[in-house]
């Protein structure tokens, strides 16, 4: 994808090309401009495939640029900035098929989802398309998912061949098939056809998107849309036995089925915030009521109690009752409903990372934070969640050793160390040698063993500082150390922080 950016201010335009060049490799900078005037004469001169320009900017503004750029001949793709929220603005901008429009401040998700979407619809417009005006369903495709306007030719081919009228309703149904798409849509298209077959007499196209992870039904003829809505709920849900979201919309004129599309597609995610089998009608799922979501603390606090145990077992029940919470009965929003699993997901990141876990690989944030803003079920975020605890490695200490003198002697601290048990008391118990378990000890921790001994009440009374509301002394009594002061400058001196800033920092 080449692409040119028109942008008046220069730490912005810096930043698109370094956003630009993380996101895809293949995406190429082929010119910067300052001005709408420069930009023009660059994206005439360079043809790229887009182009992404700000609104004012000096000598000429980017939606006159695009106004001579599209009258030279230009089938670029654009992406519009600005920092004005204005409906006009947006308006004359969409009026003159701009791909996206995003105002500024923006965020690094809605720019990518701008770029995604860009190359989609260039994917399309490169389908080969069939002779003459094409079929029904390259029409509607183009439409829907490129950027084609209903020419003369095909508004008269509709009429005459379908009788389909451009000022017409058109009720559209998306079924969103999730991270299953690739595998469920043929028989999605089978699904779909066989449940309405048992509804009146109705015509319509199916098509996939696989950007989207839906398949749309475009109904054109068909006697009452509540009707045909009714049916959806009652009938059509009752016999998906999958983790598949349907929502539904009805359309006025056929130049505004991709806005809603657009208009739908946001609002599937209302299933998270419903039991299985409602249907996601818009606009009407706009005039929900809602309760705010505010999650327990005690969620987080079980969580961090089974991690810093290292129990897998205690670990999965944490986030089940996690899960569980969101099924009060109570609709909560979507969007809060994923910023709480945000929340809590960066909460267990960071006490897996202070409990000494290890990571099976590299923890990418970004990513995770896409794919719950992403989800429009229950089950996507719940596999998140299980894909996040996979990162760890959450291993008993006890079957890290192999010596079974090492593996007894780390038994007995662990049940005595807040007794301060010594090197010698446990050599004794053991009939060995202080000197031999010493050596041994080592060996296989790789620490001496008053540092084991150390790490190890400093991570229980992490343990007790994050998940309870124990005073200070009573946790230094619960660790061993009969001195507070003193635990304070052992617990800086391993961590970095007094115990009081590590209480505070992690809650």
């Amino acid at each position: 994808m080449d692409i040119v950016i028109v942008e008046d201010e220069i730490r912005i335009r810096e930043g698109i090309v370094k956003l630009l060049s993380k996101l895809n490799g293949d995406y190429k900078v082929v010119g910067e401009a300052s001005d709408g005037k420069t930009g023009l004469e660059l994206c005439q001169t360079r043809k790229p495939n887009l182009v992404i320009t700000d609104i004012r900017m000096p000598q000429m503004d980017g939606l006159e640029m695009l106004v001579n750029l599209y009258d030279s001949g230009s089938n670029c793709k654009a992406i519009v900035l600005s920092a004005y929220s204005e409906f006009e603005y947006a308006r004359k901008a969409m009026k003159l098929g701009v791909t996206e429009y995003l105002l500024k401040p923006i965020s690094l998700l809605d720019f990518s989802k701008a770029i995604d979407n860009v190359s989609i619809q260039m994917a399309e417009d490169l389908r080969k398309k069939p002779k003459q005006v094409g079929t029904l369903e390259q029409i509607f495709r183009d439409i829907m998912i490129g950027d084609m306007m209903p020419d003369d030719d095909t508004v008269s081919y509709l009429a005459e061949r379908y009788s389909i009228k451009v000022d017409q309703k058109f009720f559209l149904v998306c079924a969103y098939l999730g991270n299953a798409f690739e595998e469920k849509v043929n028989s999605g298209h089978k699904f779909l056809k066989q449940a309405f077959s048992g509804y009146k007499e109705i015509k319509y196209v199916l098509l996939d998107s696989a950007f989207h992870k839906a398949i749309y039904m475009v109904v054109y003829d068909y006697e009452d849309g509540h009707d045909l809505e009714r049916w959806i709920q009652s009938q059509l849900l009752k016999q998906i036995t999958e983790d598949i979201v349907v929502g539904s919309e009805e359309i006025q004129g056929l130049e505004l089925l991709k806005t809603g599309m657009r208009e739908l597609y946001p609002f599937m995610d209302w299933n998270i915030s419903f039991d299985e089998g409602i249907l996601i009608s818009y606009p009407k799922i706009t005039n929900v009521a809602t309760t705010v979501c505010i999650y327990s603390n005690l969620h987080e606090s079980q969580m961090k109690t089974a991690v810093f145990s290292m129990n897998q077992e205690k670990i999965e029940k944490a986030i089940a009752d996690f899960h569980e919470f969101f099924n009060d009965g109570k609709v909560y929003k979507p969007q809060e409903i994923k910023e709480c699993y945000v929340r809590f997901l960066w909460a267990f990141l960071e006490v897996g990372k202070e409990a000494g876990c290890k990571t099976k690989c590299e923890i990418q944030r970004q990513a995770i934070l896409e794919k719950i803003m992403n989800a429009k079920t229950r089950s996507e975020l719940r596999d998140i969640c299980h894909d996040v605890v996979g990162y760890f490695e959450f291993a008993d200490e006890e079957k890290m050793s192999t010596h079974l003198l090492v593996r007894k002697a780390e038994g007995f601290i662990h049940e005595y160390y807040s007794q301060g048990i010594t090197l010698d008391e446990i050599a004794s118990r053991l009939n060995i040698t202080p000197e031999y378990l010493g050596t041994q000890f080592h060996k296989e921790t790789g620490m001496t063993y008053s540092t084991y001994m150390k790490n190890y009440r400093m991570a229980k009374a992490k343990e007790l500082l994050v998940s309870t509301s124990l005073k200070l002394y009573e946790i230094a009594d619960k660790v061993g150390y009969q001195d507070p002061k003193y635990f304070s400058k052992v617990f800086k001196e391993t961590t970095g922080q007094l115990p009081a800033q590590y209480r505070r920092s992690m809650k």
